[in-house]
């Protein structure tokens, strides 16, 4: 399912794709404003991780709530409800936690990498049945990681309701499936209030960061959560994500150093 709705949102923002292709506001920027333009992790009472940061022209400044949308699969034109939800990030990693829990007592955990700079994007390593308080106790471990790198996404599922949590690289919280009324009582009970012109950090430009050090650490989470193979399951199907809802999609090795990638490769993860 991550897949499908990976192409989805990527379908769902191409409208303002080209807009945002055609005015790259990082360009114009000096090493020092591109500097002081990182530092800033607080936009209002919204706190960034530090996994993403939005354009230097603030053209969508990151905010705090949740939005309705629809996913239609192809095939058999079946329409399931989606929420994407942005949280401040003091808030973040609990709600995911939350959200995850309503699933049941043994899911199926797809790790989600971008490390590498692969034709793919990005790779895919899907375990099947693993309990939650197990789940839980490890995700904990690597709260760091999950939050805070910007090439590192996680999705929990259950494909008998079927529904889907995903904490994406961008630290966007995505609920796939039905009912939803759960997931939104969580939501609002955590401050996120439903807003359904809302727009996010993925519409525009921004600047995703990562490290060795995370890397490191992402190896380490696949192999606690027993993705020592490189097996997709068979619903994960290979993703190119030949454009992105943003104009640039700048990767740095090192906390946001001075190699940076302008090319628009991505996507929802």
């Amino acid at each position: 399912m991550s897949d499908s709705l990976n192409r989805f949102f990527q379908d769902a923002f191409n409208a303002d794709q080209q807009a945002e292709q055609e005015a790259n506001s990082f360009h114009s920027l000096s090493e020092l404003e591109m500097a002081n333009h990182m530092e800033v992790d607080q936009y209002d009472t919204f706190l960034l991780t530090g996994a993403v940061r939005p354009a230097a022209d603030l053209k969508i400044k990151p905010t705090q709530g949740y939005r309705h949308d629809t996913y239609v699969d192809e095939e058999t034109d079946t329409q399931v409800p989606v929420i994407m939800a942005a949280a401040s990030q003091d808030k973040l990693f609990p709600l995911f936690i939350q959200l995850i829990q309503r699933l049941g007592p043994v899911v199926d955990v797809v790790l989600e990498s971008s490390h590498a700079n692969t034709d793919l994007g990005h790779v895919d390593l899907y375990r099947e049945h693993i309990d939650m308080p197990v789940l839980t106790s490890i995700l904990y471990q690597y709260e760091d990681l999950l939050l805070n790198d910007g090439c590192t996404g996680i999705a929990v599922l259950n494909p008998r309701t079927p529904q889907e949590i995903q904490f994406e690289e961008h630290k966007l919280l995505i609920v796939y499936g039905s009912p939803l009324e759960p997931y939104e009582f969580l939501l609002e009970s955590a401050g996120l209030g439903e807003r359904a012109n809302m727009r996010f950090i993925t519409e525009a430009e921004h600047v995703h960061s990562s490290s060795e050090q995370f890397a490191r650490r992402f190896n380490e989470l696949r192999t606690d959560l027993g993705l020592d193979g490189t097996h997709r399951n068979e619903n994960f199907k290979e993703d190119q994500y030949d454009g992105e809802s943003y104009g640039g999609d700048f990767y740095n090795e090192e906390n946001y150093g001075s190699d940076s990638d302008s090319d628009s490769q991505g996507g929802l993860m």
